[in-house]
């Protein structure tokens, strides 16, 4: 089982690579203007691939991104069966990946934490900032 691994991670590199170039390049859909594709998981029979992608703009409706997807889908899959070296084009669906926000949301919650654990100027183990203890040797 573990040699089907390489085969399909290359599948999915390849997809992801293709279908970044399409929207970058091809498609003139102002609503993916913005859009970068971060990964492609692939079912095991090569069926199915799922699509996650991000949004460099500030976070905005994903409802007019997946009609955006919904519509461009045949052009891309057309394309992928071009570009692709594999019998069956897999079926794209595309998913917003909330890896960023998961990520953002958990450095607030440890921030939080952190600062009730110790706020802000009752540190009195952090060391003074004393500029006479540095030296000045410029030579």
């Amino acid at each position: 089982m573990p040699r089907d691994f390489p085969r399909s991670r290359r599948i999915e590199d390849q997809i992801q690579r293709i279908l970044s170039d399409l929207i970058r390049t091809q498609i003139r859909d102002p609503r993916l203007a913005n859009v970068i594709i971060t990964a492609v998981k692939i079912s095991k029979d090569l069926g199915v691939a799922w699509v996650y992608y991000t949004v460099l703009q500030a976070e905005g409706e994903t409802e007019n991104l997946d009609d955006a997807f919904a519509s461009a889908t045949g052009f891309l899959r057309s394309r992928l069966g071009k570009d692709l070296t594999v019998r069956r084009i897999p079926e794209l669906r595309f998913q917003l990946d909330s890896t960023e926000s998961y990520a953002r949301d958990m450095d607030e919650l440890i921030e939080a934490a952190v600062l009730k654990e110790h706020p802000v100027g009752e540190d009195a183990d952090e060391p003074s900032d004393d500029s006479s203890d540095q030296s000045d040797t410029d030579e």
